[in-house]
């Protein structure tokens, strides 16, 4: 037996087990690439997803700008229609006629708002809201508690849910000093009045 083949085999293993080791750590090199990668492409998919949804977002903003904005030149147009129809009282068939053709054209109008969503406020005997009323008076009222919307001055407007124009209103304060002294006093107990008998008897006095 050549004593020389004992060392050459030791010599082959020991080579083969660097190259196994060597083939472990390319391969361990290998997967932590691979999870740096896939990890670097689920950040950039998610960073495209929330570019696309903030895209889709700010151009339904901008359509919904444009929309409030065309139709908020227009609401001054149903205003001038609906002081039209309060003030006007034709009287014969012609006047009636026209009157007849001007009517359908507002309702025309009305209809094309209700289609694209446009709905009015109903504000009277509600209670005041100041992202959707805008107070112009503010008076007493005997029927009225405080800050209750008693008279609309100006429509609003709501669009899908989003305040269109807000309503001109005006406001209750309640009822006034004389109301509520008068309330203050019992049956028994009736408020002092200054009447004229009693200023006779006062200078007879004196």
């Amino acid at each position: 037996m050549d004593p020389a083949q004992p060392a050459a085999q030791v010599s082959n293993s020991a080579s083969e087990e660097d190259r196994l080791l060597q083939l472990e750590q390319e391969l361990s090199s290998l997967r932590e690439e691979h999870e740096a990668l896939r990890g670097q492409y689920a950040r950039i998919a998610a960073d495209f997803d929330n570019f696309r949804k903030r895209q889709t977002r700010d151009q339904d903003d901008l359509k919904v700008q444009l929309t409030c904005s065309t139709l908020g030149a227009i609401l001054p147009v149903v205003d001038n229609f609906e002081r039209a129809r309060q003030q006007l009282d034709p009287q014969g068939e012609e006047a009636q006629g026209l009157h007849r053709s001007y009517q359908g054209l507002y309702k025309q109008l009305v209809d094309v708002l209700k289609q694209l969503g446009v709905a009015p406020m109903r504000v009277v005997g509600q209670s005041f809201d100041p992202t959707l009323h805008e107070a112009v008076l503010r008076e007493p009222n005997q029927e009225h508690p405080e800050d209750v919307v008693t008279e609309e001055l100006q429509r609003g407007y709501h669009l899908d849910g989003r305040v269109l124009r807000h309503a001109l209103v005006k406001v209750s304060m309640g009822p006034g000093p004389d109301q509520q002294s008068s309330e203050s006093a019992t049956p028994n107990e009736p408020a002092a009045e200054f009447s004229g008998s009693d200023a006779g008897s006062v200078e007879q006095e004196s």
